[in-house]
């Protein structure tokens, strides 16, 4: 399957997905962020804790975060999608109070690991594939 690439924001590597139960608008913008957590943290993405409460996701655990984020954080188990790459899965996902401006969260190094991820030969685009 080819790359699926997305043009860089503000010189930073994105990834655009979609929340499957959200009401309104289901596209998210993340950064893409290889430095975000381990292959094995208990978590795959950050998103808004607004982006997760009101729409009855489940909490499946809480994590202590010691970077950028301090402290205690619901878990939720949410259905995202990147239809380009035919993906779709329940993955958990941190709750936080605020993200970076301009972006609706962060793909963790966990999320991105499932994929090949890369430039593909464009220094202006960030991409992933099967």
């Amino acid at each position: 399957m080819p790359p699926v690439v997305w043009p860089l924001h503000n010189r930073r590597p994105i990834i655009e997905l979609s929340l499957l139960h959200a009401k309104g608008k289901r596209r998210r913008r993340l950064l893409a962020d290889t430095g975000g957590g381990s292959d094995e943290a208990p978590f795959e993405l950050l998103l808004r804790e607004t982006d997760c409460q009101p729409y009855g996701f489940e909490v499946v655990a809480q994590v202590q975060l010691s970077g950028a984020y301090i402290g205690w954080f619901n878990v939720y188990s949410i259905k995202v999608r990147i239809p380009r790459l035919k993906f779709a899965a329940s993955v958990p996902v941190v709750g936080v109070p605020s993200v970076l401006n301009d972006f609706d969260g962060i793909a963790c190094f966990r999320f991105l690991n499932r994929f090949h991820y890369g430039n593909f030969g464009d220094r202006d685009r960030f991409g992933l594939t099967t």
